[in-house]
């Protein structure tokens, strides 16, 4: 009997969407976090008798056939682009994307990190650092007599000192594009990784060849919408309570056929 082996495949489905729902709202205060989406495809077909064969002598031939279904299958857990509201900090360094684009970050490994967490801070050397440390590319210093901050939408940085009136350009932040952003490998703490599906970073200033810009000042709110993952997690039990149904139905079928006399 197929219907244990399918059934089973829906629970198996159905468990990761709930996994897939359940680590979006966990992340639902998390600072750029974009909602993921588990999109499944149907499994391969038993054909019993293929559409167009031909079923009698006078040339007729069948107009659907008998396709029989063996259930289903995980084919991608995406990512859903969204831009999160913007909350306003005030800090100096926090700085919010509005459009696409990516920060780019320098990893210990040597390779190149990606993020839209724009939570930064100054390390004790005055560089701009992520929350974990990361040093954000290109490499800007901060002197360590500056009063304030100004960074503009293009990314310029401007330091303001107590012994001069104009402010001092310090360097210009850069923003990074792909032209596959789903396909970036994401490693946690808010970073992903360029793969041969994400294609080849496009580096650029912000607001530049499609780039977003950015706001100083604020921080980009997770996208995760709590009442469409509330749903969806609803739709996950319900699927995955039937899919429990059919199994108990088709043991009871076997236990029916094992005591025919």
């Amino acid at each position: 009997m197929k219907a244990l082996h399918i059934a089973a495949t829906g629970m198996a489905a159905q468990q990761m969407k709930v996994d897939v729902v359940s680590n979006n709202l966990a992340n639902m205060s998390t600072t750029g976090y974009n909602a993921r989406r588990a999109d499944f495809a149907d499994l391969h077909y038993q054909q019993l008798a293929r559409p167009g064969t031909v079923s009698a002598s006078d040339g007729s031939m069948l107009p659907s056939g008998i396709q029989v279904g063996l259930g289903v299958r995980p084919s991608a857990v995406s990512i859903v682009l969204a831009q999160g509201s913007l909350s306003q900090t005030g800090g100096d360094l926090d700085l919010a994307i509005e459009g696409p684009g990516y920060i780019e970050v320098a990893l210990p490994s040597g390779a190149a990190g990606y993020t839209r967490d724009g939570a930064l801070k100054r390390s004790p050397d005055g560089l701009i650092v992520t929350s974990d440390g990361y040093p954000v590319a290109p490499g800007i210093t901060i002197p360590d007599d500056t009063r304030s901050l100004a960074i503009n939408a293009a990314g310029e940085v401007y330091a303001y000192f107590d012994t001069q009136i104009e402010p001092e350009l310090l360097g210009q932040l850069t923003l990074t594009g792909f032209t596959n952003e789903k396909g970036l490998e994401a490693i946690g703490s808010n970073l992903f990784l360029e793969t041969a599906a994400s294609g080849a970073p496009l580096v650029g200033p912000p607001g530049v060849d499609g780039l977003g810009t950015l706001r100083q000042g604020y921080l980009e709110e997770s996208s995760v919408d709590p009442v469409r993952e509330v749903t969806e997690l609803i739709k996950a039990q319900r699927g995955y309570e039937l899919n429990a149904k059919v199994i108990t139905a088709a043991d009871q079928m076997l236990a029916a056929t094992t005591q025919v006399r």
